[in-house]
């Protein structure tokens, strides 16, 4: 069983030995058991004190005792890892992926070596932008990662995880996230057989809670229900090997040590996990739909007020009780650019089939977009009355910049030829005559 922190955004503390915190100082001249002081700074030095993201890490040994840092190659066989900008041309189609097949190495495949991109946008060096990521594993990490590209969401789909971190351990399964801030060093450890998932790695501004505004204290995900790790740490040495995403390439180096030895550290810089299933939804008891953006779970935000970098929104089970209201979500087109996933179940606006869990959709700029015809045809016929959506689970991926497809998502037979006939069947109704 482990223990965590709870409380997303707040300055947490923790050591795994009693006095290993410095009292008074954050870089003392002595520390506790002769660790030593290192900061971790997710953010400028100078950003609000709102934004302002660091850790203090007292360890064992300081993260500069490492070797040179060499290229990786990856084989040409190897799923394709790709960071934005994706210079593909990008058409304006609706598109639908069926879930990926997994992925069979001779030693198996880790967490990183199955990452495969499906889209990106914006730039990783202007620190703007993400990408989606897809990760099919079958064997535990036995390497170190850390990304200084950006943080990394993680949504898994199928399999349950043992995430290692600088700061603790995250055990995390199907319908929890996970989120790795840019810089800390972890490794993916499968507690099943396989692991199937997302990944949003995020360039731009860390995941924050959605501002409230006119809902008020309460509501969507709720600060408590954020789970950080506690300290804990070892004090190994032999050879290990350290992966660094930087500029979109892998480099490899060795240490002599584990860096896995923080024996304390206190800051807000820290890896989280929340279980979606916590989400306080939010929803229409009169009339009409508001707006997806009552679902969203963590937002990177741009400078523009309200503008997103990217929103993680889900859809979860809920009461549905608006009167005269098309209930599945409306055909729209949005500035916005969205990725959907399904985690669990059926999406209640594709009810014909072919989106498929593990499976995901893109709907860029402007692309029009909405319920299938049999979603369709059962919302304007149904009688209205309280409705429980249960056994479902769908998310989004919303980004105020296109989504720029991979060439392996282009290409891949699990790209859907025939998305777009779930709407060609859809009637037409109109009559002068009829009210």
């Amino acid at each position: 069983m482990h223990n965590y922190l709870s409380g997303l955004g707040n300055n947490f503390s923790s050591e795994a030995l009693k006095g290993s915190l410095p009292k008074q100082q954050n870089s003392p001249q002595q520390v506790p058991y002769g660790l030593y002081a290192e900061q971790l700074n997710c953010s400028a030095f100078t950003m609000p004190r709102a934004r302002n993201f660091r850790t203090w890490l007292y360890k064992i040994n300081p993260s500069v005792k490492q070797g040179q840092f060499k290229h990786l190659s990856k084989p040409s066989s190897a799923p394709q890892l790709l960071t934005a900008p994706i210079k593909n041309i990008c058409p304006p189609t609706q598109m639908r992926w069926n879930k990926l097949d997994m992925l069979h190495g001779d030693s198996g495949i880790d967490f990183i070596d199955s990452l495969t991109t499906i889209a990106a946008n914006g730039d990783v060096t202007s620190l703007s932008g993400s990408a989606i990521h897809i990760y099919r594993a079958v064997k535990s990490m036995d390497r170190i990662f850390y990304n200084a590209d950006g943080e990394l969401l993680i949504i898994p789909q199928e399999g349950r995880l043992l995430i290692r971190t600088e700061l603790g351990e995250l055990e995390v399964e199907p319908l929890e996230i996970v989120v790795i801030p840019r810089g800390i060093k972890f490794q993916v450890k499968l507690l099943d057989n396989i692991a199937y998932g997302y990944v949003n790695e995020n360039y731009g501004a860390p995941f924050q809670l959605p501002e409230l505004g006119p809902i008020g204290a309460n509501g969507l995900a709720n600060p408590r229900d954020f789970l950080a790790p506690v300290a804990k740490y070892e004090d190994v040495s032999g050879d290990f090997e350290l992966i660094c995403k930087f500029e979109g390439e892998l480099w490899s180096t060795q240490l002599s040590a584990s860096p896995f030895d923080v024996v304390a550290w206190h800051g807000n810089c820290v890896p989280y996990k929340y279980d979606l299933r916590k989400f306080n939804t939010i929803g229409s008891i009169s009339f009409d739909h508001p707006d997806p953006s009552i679902f969203t779970v963590l937002t990177s935000p741009t400078t523009t007020p309200g503008l997103a970098n990217v929103d993680f929104v889900i859809f979860p089970p809920r009461w549905l009780v608006a009167n005269h209201t098309f209930r599945p979500p409306w055909y729209h087109r949005n500035i916005m650019s969205e990725y959907m996933g399904l985690l669990l179940g059926q999406y209640d606006a594709k009810i014909n089939g072919g989106f498929d869990v593990g499976g995901g959709s893109l709907h860029n700029r402007m692309s029009p977009h909405g319920p299938d015809n049999n979603a369709c045809v059962k919302a304007i016929n149904k009688e209205l009355s309280p409705e429980y959506l249960d056994n479902t689970m769908a998310f989004m991926l919303e980004s105020s910049m296109t989504w720029r497809i991979s060439e392996f998502a282009l290409t891949t037979d699990k790209l859907q030829t025939d998305y777009l006939d779930c709407w060609q069947t859809i009637a037409h109704s109109f009559a002068v005559d009829k009210k």
